[in-house]
């Protein structure tokens, strides 16, 4: 699916307290899920290392439920620290492979510990080795001051 085309089609117009436009919104219960690709759905390749980036293998569990979101609906991105240079090798694993998504988005910062501020709802699921279906919990989080 073209990640336009979705947009087009689906997002809703959505309007502030003085009636003026504002980013549009995906339709109730679409979620835009943004996953990371080495360490999460394959082993962690540095990008220092770009020739094991198409021979690695995918984590099952992740093609697994990657796909049934896309099947519900779910928007599938892929965020990754891997640069431009590497975008050929990673399309093509990630077809090779059978994953499903809408976009691939390439140059995430390197390092870790993302602190993600933004006007919308960010919900944030930290990989630790296995994906399934996500459950709610409750945690205390970073905010700012009223």
């Amino acid at each position: 699916m073209d990640m336009d085309q979705f947009h087009d089609d689906s997002l809703k117009d959505a309007f502030n307290e003085k009636g003026e436009r504002i980013s549009p919104k995906l339709p109730e219960g679409v979620k835009n899920f943004l996953i990371d690709i080495d360490g999460t759905i394959c082993d962690d390749i540095p990008n220092e290392e770009p020739d094991r980036m198409g021979t690695c293998l995918p984590y099952p569990d992740a093609l697994r439920i990657i796909n049934k979101w896309f099947d519900e609906g779910h928007i599938i991105t892929f965020f990754t620290s891997r640069t431009e240079e590497h975008r050929d090798v990673t399309e093509q694993w990630l077809e090779k492979h059978g994953f499903n998504y809408h976009g691939l988005l390439m140059g995430k910062p390197r390092g870790g510990n993302y602190h993600w501020i933004d006007n919308h709802i960010v919900k944030a699921t930290r990989f630790k080795g296995k994906f399934t279906d996500l459950v709610v919990k409750n945690h205390n989080i970073e905010v700012f001051k009223p």
